[in-house]
């Protein structure tokens, strides 16, 4: 345990202070890594299958981030950790800035992008370990729901207001790399001043272990000993298929549907502007995603992971339909697309605070924060292989057939909640 021993765990008014911009934080780097990139190589003419395959890569540090996941708990703080990052990811967007204008910008805009895609894998290992360790069982299921919130809110603003942002900016300079390197130049900025204030902000709830005095020999003990202990946990083998195929619908959809909305209608697309897209998300997006986020963590802390489990599996798959339909549709008006967005994001809101929960659930005990960071692993995985495939399902068979595609793959959701055993008590509030 790497807490004080005192009795003083911040509640929910300093909670308040440090939870949202944390975790919106968290999802920045996340969302210009997997999505913003998308849009931003669609716009430069890079072709669906080449943008699913290459970001797919992308996805590999949050994969792999469990075999170093050990070491920022065994080394330092989970604050310091956090705090560093935060300084590096800034440098890393700033890199994206000035090699977009250059000659080979697809080539090592992905190589910037992989650096910052470790440097995020490991400030969500610091942040997860800390959210863990700085607030009791039941405020963590309490605050999971604004805890996800934020972390959507930073996903739908990147791929929202900085995608508007980045339209407005080709409109007026007819320059598409300089539009999204002033968008980068954002970001950039944006880490700066989250640094400086989670400075101040974060919580010292820790104390430095003594690694200085430690052999090489005892760390690697360690590190051996928190994997071996992780799969020594009652249900590991379920709970790994959970991680993997809860979100399977979800991995090919992420990957297409900037794309299906960018793309001309001719094409089986909607044919929306740069501008348009980020107005969808950024606004009617926002709101569902919020209100089924905040919705969700009510409910699980009053009645227990296990009660909502299978009714937010079923959320976020019925939610899967807006595609198909719109897909269907025969020139589908703004509004309709907005409803449609909406009813995606409150679903994939609230169902996917089941998930989180369930990762928080599984990955109790010692070691909790590198238990954490490997279902996570987990997670990245199960979004990985299927999205480096969507890109050429999609161009094989076209977009409707795709999204039927899709909702076929929502039984893997539905189905892996009936093999889960979860503690009834479990997130409930205690009396």
């Amino acid at each position: 345990m790497n807490m004080k021993k005192n009795d003083s765990i911040p509640g929910r008014p300093t909670a308040w202070r440090w939870i949202p911009t944390l975790y919106f934080a968290q999802g920045l780097p996340y969302v210009a890594v997997m999505t913003l990139s998308v849009i931003m190589y669609k716009r430069l003419g890079i072709s669906n299958t080449d943008i699913a395959l290459y970001t797919g890569w992308l996805y590999l540090p949050w994969v792999i981030k469990p075999f170093w996941s050990p070491f920022v708990d065994i080394i330092s703080t989970k604050r310091r950790w956090t705090l560093m990052m935060q300084w590096l990811i800034a440098i890393g967007f700033a890199g994206i800035a000035f090699t977009l204008p250059t000659l080979f910008f697809f080539q090592l805009t992905l190589a910037v992008f992989w650096l910052i895609g470790f440097t995020s894998a490991t400030h969500d290992i610091a942040a997860d370990g800390f959210y863990m360790l700085a607030l009791t069982e039941h405020e963590q299921s309490l605050y999971v729901g604004i805890r996800s919130t934020f972390y959507r809110i930073a996903t739908v603003a990147g791929q929202g207001l900085l995608v508007i942002v980045a339209g407005m900016l080709e409109t007026s300079t007819s320059d598409i790399p300089l539009s999204w390197a002033i968008v980068f130049g954002i970001l950039s900025a944006l880490f700066l001043i989250f640094a400086l204030y989670h400075s101040w902000a974060l919580p010292k709830v820790e104390i430095d272990r003594d690694t200085a005095t430690r052999s090489a020999a005892e760390i690697r003990r360690e590190f051996i000993g928190v994997f071996a202990a992780f799969f020594r946990k009652k249900q590991v083998w379920t709970a790994i298929i959970f991680m993997l195929l809860y979100r399977l619908p979800e991995a090919q959809l992420v990957k297409l549907i900037n794309p299906f909305l960018l793309d001309p209608v001719d094409a089986g697309g909607l044919g929306l502007s740069t501008s348009e897209v980020g107005f969808v998300y950024g606004t009617v997006g926002i709101i569902g995603l919020t209100l089924g986020g905040i919705i969700g963590g009510i409910v699980a802390a009053r009645q227990g992971l296990r009660h909502w489990m299978r009714p937010m599996a079923w959320s976020m798959s019925l939610t899967c339909l807006t595609f198909v339909y719109l897909s269907y549709a025969v020139a589908p008006s703004l509004t309709a697309i907005n409803i449609c967005i909406f009813i995606e994001q409150f679903g994939y809101g609230f169902g996917f605070t089941a998930y989180m929960l369930y990762l928080i659930y599984f990955s109790e005990g010692e070691h909790r924060t590198a238990h954490y960071s490997i279902c996570t692993g987990f997670m990245a995985l199960g979004m990985m292989l299927p999205g480096m495939a969507a890109g050429w399902i999609q161009e094989t068979v076209g977009y409707r057939a795709f999204f039927i595609w899709t909702m076929v793959c929502c039984v893997a959701t539905i189905g892996v909640t009936y093999l889960l055993k979860i503690d009834p008590t479990f997130g409930k509030k205690s009396h």
